[in-house]
């Protein structure tokens, strides 16, 4: 029973990086960024995709969202978020409003976006 409350508190974490070369991510070391969430935070997994809502970002999102499993992406406005992986997610069995959450860090030193990070982490647990 404890094993299965701690296996629902799992995150996987994705970082879209609006293909890497965005202005919203000039102030952030994207790789020191997700490494430190990757190793120190309470995330199942942590890697960066280059543009999920492209339509290759659709591909995998089909492929790869778990019904039972909650995301958090980072990256543009969560707003847009909610928009453009609604069908992906529904797809999935999963609900948008519960079952993403999402985060917009871009304009954000790595620092600053790691305490938006771990902060939702803890709302989420």
């Amino acid at each position: 029973m404890e094993k299965e409350k701690s296996e629902k508190r799992k995150i996987g974490f994705i970082l879209c990086v609006c293909t890497g070369k965005c202005p919203g991510f000039s102030k952030m070391d994207i790789w020191d960024f997700i490494n430190i969430i990757r190793a120190e935070c309470p995330v199942e997994y942590a890697f960066v995709h280059p543009m999920l809502c492209d339509e290759d970002g659709d591909r995998f999102l089909a492929e790869f969202l778990k019904k039972g499993r909650k995301y958090m992406i980072t990256g543009c406005a969560s707003v847009m978020q909610k928009k453009l992986f609604r069908d992906a997610f529904k797809a999935a069995g999963l609900d948008v409003k519960k079952d993403l959450i999402p985060l917009d860090i871009r304009d954000m030193k790595t620092q600053d976006a790691l305490g938006v990070v771990r902060k939702a982490l803890e709302e989420a647990a």
